[in-house]
């Protein structure tokens, strides 16, 4: 005998704009999403019994995110992602649970002859906002933010020196290296009671996301970095000490290399160490560090 143990379904790679037109101003503002809606609930006989009435069709899961982006605000996109949810698991008995991922791509307003334009915008890089939205029925909303993509560099005031060392080793070690990666950094709120709850704190979003960006540039840019581990930690912490809401932060970073190149073959020229000017940007292999943050359990000590 088998049985269904876990099954969700939905539409993927929705793509939405909004904009909103200021009519006494003329200024317009646009956002560009890319949406996943999955469902959960009542709906094993349609994988074992080829019983289709129980799918609320994929299609009708696209309309639906287009008619409620017509209809509520889609920004910020953890409220847009908390209406979704509660729609899909109040329209429908059978559906228990409903599962939203937002990708919000970046477009930056243009500056033009020194004044922001009221119309026109630019794709700056490819850094994204996301959100992942989990409504549960009985449960809660359960909502992590992040971003990703956020590619920065430093060519200096990064270390690495002091690790294991054993017969495996070649790397050296070094008080002064580049140090560029693509930042991938989220945050998870504690759960809420349902969808007034999170309207009740629409601003928080938009501020936690701005502050956390802000602090993983400042972080990024003023530390004298002894290690990757110990940066990210620090952007971790300064986080959570911001917005009691976050429970736990998580950051994921490729050690993304440039590698010196040595030239004294070629006349003698200088290129290693205190010298080097020219490196080689290297794809892969590459390092990758991970850690969650979250605060601590522990009583401190009197």
């Amino acid at each position: 005998m088998s049985e269904i143990t876990a099954a969700r379904y939905g539409k993927d790679n929705v793509r939405v704009y909004k904009v909103h037109k200021d009519e006494k101003t003329g200024i317009q503002t646009v956002v560009e999403m890319t949406v996943c809606v999955l469902l959960e609930g009542d709906i094993e006989t349609s994988y074992t019994k080829a019983d289709n009435s129980v799918i609320v069709a994929t299609d009708s899961i696209k309309n639906t995110i287009y008619i409620l982006a017509k209809q509520h605000p889609v920004t910020p996109p953890e409220l847009f992602g908390s209406i979704l949810g509660t729609h899909f698991i109040q329209k429908y008995p059978h559906i228990h649970a409903a599962h939203a991922h937002i990708i919000t791509h970046r477009w930056t307003r243009l500056n033009i002859d020194g004044k922001p334009h009221p119309h026109s915008f630019v794709r700056d890089s490819e850094e994204k906002r996301n959100v992942q939205v989990d409504v549960v029925e009985g449960r809660g909303i359960d909502i992590t933010s992040s971003l990703s993509k956020l590619t920065v560099l430093k060519s200096t005031n990064s270390q690495f020196w002091g690790f294991l060392r054993d017969e495996y080793t070649t790397l050296k070690e070094t008080w002064d290296r580049i140090l560029s990666t693509d930042v991938d950094a989220s945050w998870k709120w504690k759960t809420f009671g349902g969808l007034d709850e999170v309207r009740d704190h629409i601003p928080k979003f938009d501020a936690t996301w701005v502050h956390a960006r802000d602090v993983t540039l400042k972080t990024f840019a003023e530390d004298n970095s002894a290690s990757v581990q110990n940066t990210m930690y620090k952007m971790a912490e300064r986080i959570l000490a911001y917005q009691p809401l976050v429970e736990t932060v998580e950051y994921s970073l490729p050690n993304k290399h440039y590698f010196e190149i040595n030239l004294d073959w070629h006349k003698g020229l200088q290129n290693i160490g205190k010298d080097a000017e020219v490196f080689a940007p290297q794809t892969d292999p590459n390092g990758l560090i991970k850690c969650t943050v979250g605060r601590s359990s522990r009583k401190s000590k009197l």
